[in-house]
């Protein structure tokens, strides 16, 4: 199985040995950050640093000042954390070492954006903006993330590209000093909290027959037991139950619309910039209602917009995620089995080789490794005797 290893440029730059220990492990690929989200990574075997704070979300390569003249919103540069062309210098290290070099694009997620643009931002049926997620039903919004995903995805020398977050996001968010978790929340309910009330989602509501305003007192109707016990309710079921089925239709109707537009634009627009033999995927999840960073998609109508998914199969979930793609793959579909790979973060790398043996049977085609920057030795040994076992 064809395999890629997730990194960041700062993994790479000013350490003269990061291409060929990934080139050891046994993968064939690197999916490389190009535009990403404010994070603090660890980086345990660089020579110059420990840990790297990435303040914002940004573009980790020069912007193309023509393309943006004008135009609001517009990507953020990055810092001292990726100066200058940092994804160039570390996709070219990488190439050096016989690695194909694919980008890894985050879109709909960007919590400065947020900040300092609150218009662009999901509003939830109690009136909260949520700064991390931009609302992909506002015109702006929805422009902006397409022509960023046209620039960040197609640079020089990459062979395809992974675009994360192409769709909506919601309340679940890694926030500093995050303090959400006092009230149990199924994720019926965190769809129910993930649902926007902008100007614009509410003229969408209103334009399939339900007055957002009415729309809005059921969601809180609905949501006002959950504060005072908690829920476990799950599924779409779960939605349905507490929302009621006509209503939780008219929701989805309203939110697949909008992000399978937005998928449909930025696809083509990579395509455009790309040109032929680029490969396009869709980091996904295939219940449409869910959000964020593997977005909810319909998966028959994604394998005919994208030349695949990338899903997240770590801890038993590649049935669940994999089965729903395979019914509907054509012969070219890419399915590719995405697997935490540090030990500290939840991932197993001891059993690499059994599990990506059970994502194949179930009928992933590659493997996608998270994240080779961030692992200790220990689950890098481990990842390269999985890999080698694998043949």
């Amino acid at each position: 199985m064809r395999t890629s290893a997730f990194l960041y440029p700062w993994d790479v730059t000013g350490d003269p040995d990061a291409p060929a220990r990934i080139a050891d492990l046994g993968v064939q690929q690197v999916t490389l950050a190009s535009a990403y989200h404010s994070t603090r990574a660890l980086t345990p075997r660089h020579p110059r640093h420990r840990v790297v704070t990435a303040e914002h979300a940004a573009v980790l390569y020069p912007v193309d000042e023509a393309r943006w003249a004008g135009r609001e919103p517009r990507p953020y540069t990055a810092g001292a954390w990726a100066p200058g062309d940092a994804y160039g210098e570390a996709a070219a290290a990488l190439a050096g070492a016989g690695l194909d070099v694919h980008t890894w694009v985050v879109l709909a997620h960007n919590s400065r954006l947020g900040a300092e643009r609150p218009d662009t931002s999901v509003v939830n049926a109690y009136g909260d903006r949520y700064p991390w997620a931009p609302c992909i039903a506002r015109p702006a919004v929805a422009a902006y993330l397409v022509a960023l995903a046209a620039e960040a995805a197609v640079r020089p020398g990459a062979r395809g590209t992974e675009l994360e977050s192409c769709g909506w996001y919601g309340l679940a968010h890694l926030h500093a000093h995050d303090k959400i978790a006092g009230v149990g929340l199924g994720d019926a309910a965190q769809y129910l909290m993930s649902l926007c009330f902008c100007s614009d989602c509410r003229e969408g509501y209103a334009g399939l027959g339900v007055a957002p305003d009415e729309l809005g007192d059921a969601v809180r109707r609905a949501l006002e037991p959950v504060w005072a016990t908690g829920s476990a309710d799950t599924g779409w079921a779960g939605v349905e139950k507490l929302l009621g089925a006509g209503l939780a239709a008219l929701t989805l109707d309203w939110r697949g619309r909008t992000a399978r537009a937005l998928q449909e634009s930025a696809v083509a627009a990579v395509r455009a910039a790309a040109g032929p033999g680029f490969q396009v995927l869709l980091h996904a999840d295939p219940a449409p209602y869910r959000t964020g960073a593997n977005a909810g998609v319909d998966p028959a109508h994604i394998l005919g917009v994208a030349d695949g998914v990338v899903l997240p199969c770590t801890g038993g979930a590649a049935e669940a995620m994999l089965s729903p793609f395979a019914s509907r793959r054509t012969g070219s579909s890419v399915l590719a089995a995405n697997f935490t790979v540090v030990s500290g973060m939840g991932g197993s790398p001891a059993t690499l080789a059994e599990d990506a043996a059970k994502a194949a049977a179930l009928g992933a085609s590659e493997l996608r490794l998270y994240h080779a920057g961030l692992a200790s030795d220990a689950d890098l040994r481990a990842v390269a005797a999985g890999l080698s076992r694998l043949g």
